[in-house]
Order: structure tokens, then sequence, then C-alpha cells
């Protein structure tokens, strides 16, 4: 069952055709550049987005959350591969693929796909992906990035300053003093999530009917601190909020607590 009202069954299967029509496509022909670096770039970056806009799609689509984990497995290389191209471009080694300080955006981009990873309990991946922004200076610079990442990560920073005001009810709700607080302020951060990322590339993006470049709505990472920090979103009804994606992690953390738990008893 669809997860937004605004996406059809009719519009993914769209959306799918168009995807693998892309990558034949693209297979035999090149992309308009002044260099083979440059081309080669460019190229990286097209299957990088086209494999997010699959994971969303696909979770806004209403599959089942266990789909999403070959998808992200493809998107984390993507990003691998696109950062390799982009330093050979632009001649800088540890250059990020996400200019997360720059563009709320592209910031919102990073901490969904860290969202994704935790919920869906890939740790592997989310070592991987994080090496590419942390090596290009991003490390112990953002407390949202530095909290998403520190429960899962061992030696990661405490630090009390962030790149965009948009967050700063998420990383509040991560400090409140009491649960209804938190709550609350988590709250907050859903219905003030979508105003704020008006200047976003998808931003209105399902206007533009099922031929347009709408996959989804989500504030990923919003359910990563629900889930990480133990915040209550019971009472959360906004369409951007990750709820299935949230009981899924929480529902597979019970399973491994539980198979720990069990382990410990037999070797006793």
């Amino acid at each position: 069952m669809k997860r937004q009202n605004f996406y059809s069954e009719n519009h993914y299967n769209i959306f799918l055709k168009a995807s693998d029509d892309a990558i034949d496509f693209y297979r035999t022909r090149t992309f308009k550049s002044d260099s083979s670096e440059e081309e080669e770039m460019l190229r990286s970056r097209f299957f990088q987005r086209l494999s997010l806009d699959k994971l969303l799609a696909t979770y806004t689509a209403g599959e089942a959350v266990p789909s999403l984990i070959p998808i992200l497995e493809d998107l984390v290389s993507k990003y691998e591969e696109w950062q390799v191209k982009l330093a050979q471009y632009e001649k800088n080694p540890d250059i990020s693929p996400l200019a997360i300080s720059d563009y709320p955006y592209q910031y919102e981009e990073c901490v969904q796909v860290i969202g994704f990873c935790t919920l869906l309990h890939r740790t592997d991946l989310l070592k991987r992906f994080v090496t590419l922004i942390d090596n290009a200076g991003y490390e112990g610079t953002d407390t949202l990035y530095e909290d998403l990442l520190c429960k899962i990560l061992p030696g990661r920073h405490d630090i009390d300053q962030w790149y965009h005001d948009v967050y700063s009810p998420l990383v509040q709700a991560i400090y409140a003093d009491s649960e209804k607080k938190a709550s609350r302020l988590l709250r907050k951060y859903c219905s003030q999530w979508y105003p704020a990322f008006k200047q976003a590339p998808w931003h209105d993006s399902h206007l533009q009917g099922e031929d347009g470049n709408y996959v989804g709505y989500w504030a990923i990472e919003a359910g990563a601190i629900a889930f990480l920090y133990g915040i209550d979103d019971s009472k959360i009804d906004d369409m951007i909020y990750p709820k299935d994606l949230v009981e899924y992690a929480r529902n597979v953390a019970i399973r491994l607590e539980q198979n720990t738990h069990e382990h410990t008893t037999d070797t006793l």
C-alpha cells in the first residue's frame, strides 16, 4: 500500500520504466562535457541520483521495507563511485559528494541516507557512507550529524553547533529534559520540514503529475532520531514521517536483543 497519497501505482510504474530506459540509454552514450573526467563525473552523479530516487520511490510506493536493502547497498556504492570521479575532476582527493555546510537540501540528502542505514540496521553501509563525508573535513562540525552517528559508531564528537536552522527542533528533541517535550519537538520538526525546503530541487515536484520527478517527501532523519533516542512518535501523523520504517527498525532491534540474550543464556 502506497505511503503517500501523491504517488499512484501508475506513477511508480512510469518511474521504474523511465529508470530502466535511462540505464539502457546511457550504457552506450556519453554525457555532454569538455573532458573525459567531466563526462565520468556527470555520468556517476546521474546514476547516483537515479539510485537515490529509486530508494525513495520504492518506499513511497509501499513496497515491503526489506526490499529497500539491496537498493541502499547499490546507492552507497554509487556515492563511492561518484566521489572518486568527482575527486578526479576537481583534483581534490577528499572532496565530499555532498556540500552539507553550504546547501540545506544536500545536508538533508546526507542525513536521509544516514537515516536509511540506521533504520535498516546496516552499520556496514553507514560506515562506508560517512567516511565520504568525514574525509572532507565535516567530522566533528555539526551536532545532528554527530548525534545520528554516536550511538552506532564509536569515537564520534560532542559538539554544540549545527549548519542549518531547519534542524533546530530535531536537535532540541534529542536534548529535551522530558519525554513529553522531546515528543513535542519531534512533531514540531516534522510540521516545519517541508516548507523549510522551498529551495530544494524536489520541492513541489508532486505538482508535475505522473510524468514528473516526484518520488516522495521523507524526513528519514526524524525517524532515525526517534529510534536512536527512544522518542515517543505515536502522536505524529505528518505525511513526511517514516512511521513503518521506524517500526521495522524497532522490531529488528528487539529480535536482535532477544537473540543475544538467548545466546548468552545458552553459553552460561
